[in-house]
């Protein structure tokens, strides 16, 4: 299953400038997904860090991460419950940054169900550039259904 802009603006209440995901190219519903952000100089984020020498944030790739997963529950969480959307909250993060993300990059976010419970969930995710990994993490969420 792949999601583009308008499915992905469905499933998770970030809006401009903050949704760090461009595409879902592959998804299996509560187990894995892979994302894609394509990183460019004209990204909001890359402005002032640094302006010399644009990176992207550590802290926006986490949030892709976690945008990732949000996604990979979301679509199971509506299949099963219809127009009901649940809430995620980010409480953990455990994550390393192996190299920097610059304009001209694709980011590939790989995000793994570790463990789903009915109130959250752990989840291993790695990103990549060129299938060079720049960063790993392990994100715990909780979710709240509305």
């Amino acid at each position: 299953m792949q999601l583009g802009c308008r499915e992905i603006k469905k499933l998770i209440p970030q809006r401009f400038p903050f949704i760090l995901i461009d595409r879902v190219v592959d998804i299996v519903p509560g187990k894995e997904a892979l994302a894609i952000k394509n990183i460019t100089s004209n990204d909001i984020l890359l402005l002032g860090h640094f302006p010399d020498m644009p990176i992207m944030p550590g802290v926006a790739i986490i949030e892709a991460m976690a945008q990732t997963a949000i996604i990979l529950f979301a679509v199971k969480s509506n299949e099963e419950q219809g127009t009901k959307k649940p809430l995620y909250f980010l409480g953990s993060v455990k994550a390393r940054f192996l190299h920097p993300v610059v304009p001209g990059d694709q980011l590939k976010i790989k995000v793994l169900s570790e463990r789903a419970l009915p109130t959250g969930a752990f989840v291993s995710a790695e990103a990549t550039v060129e299938d060079k990994k720049v960063s790993e993490a392990e994100l715990i969420f909780s979710v709240k259904n509305e």
